[in-house]
């Protein structure tokens, strides 16, 4: 059984722009790592949580410079993190401030999931620990290979995701 640690006491961010226009659910999920999602709707419902002041629910899409109240969550405590079952790196065709393009081998899964424990995304995030964002912009199946594009930046992943949306 995991034991629970209790955040100490009410925290409060500001939402920069790397956040804005980002709904207030994904936001928490995102900063309060270890925290049962149906726990952090829970506390959305019963008002606890605030934006500059204010009940909000779930939906409420953030602006850069909104102050975000978060109450004292009870957290699971982090069991101690897997390791990666290969030190494998990926070749890295492109990188900047926002992306990552790396070449995918077949044979090789993207994320973690269905049995298989640790991913690429997994494997660049243990790699990586200095970056604050890191996410797959698109996924390749188990047995294809080709480029797969990452995000460093929030605003380059929506920004990616329009665009291949939209064509």
């Amino acid at each position: 059984m995991k034991e629970l640690s209790k955040t100490p006491a009410v925290r409060r961010e500001l939402v920069g722009e790397e956040e804005a226009t980002q709904r207030v659910d994904n936001y928490l999920l995102r900063h309060c790592k270890g925290v049962p999602k149906s726990h952090v709707y829970q506390i959305l419902r019963s008002g606890q949580v605030r934006v500059n002041g204010r009940r909000v629910g779930p939906d409420y899409r953030l602006h850069c410079g909104d102050e975000v109240r978060i109450p004292p969550l009870r957290v699971a405590e982090r069991a101690a993190p897997a390791v990666a079952p290969s030190g494998r790196s990926f070749r890295v065709l492109f990188e900047d401030e926002a992306i990552v393009a790396i070449d995918k081998p077949a044979g090789v899964a993207v994320h973690g999931g269905s049995g298989i424990s640790f991913g690429i995304i997994e494997q660049l995030r243990q790699q990586r620990p200095e970056s604050r964002f890191l996410e797959l912009v698109h996924r390749l199946d188990l047995e294809t290979s080709g480029v797969l594009l990452l995000a460093k930046k929030r605003m380059a992943l929506t920004a990616l995701h329009a665009l291949l949306r939209d064509g």
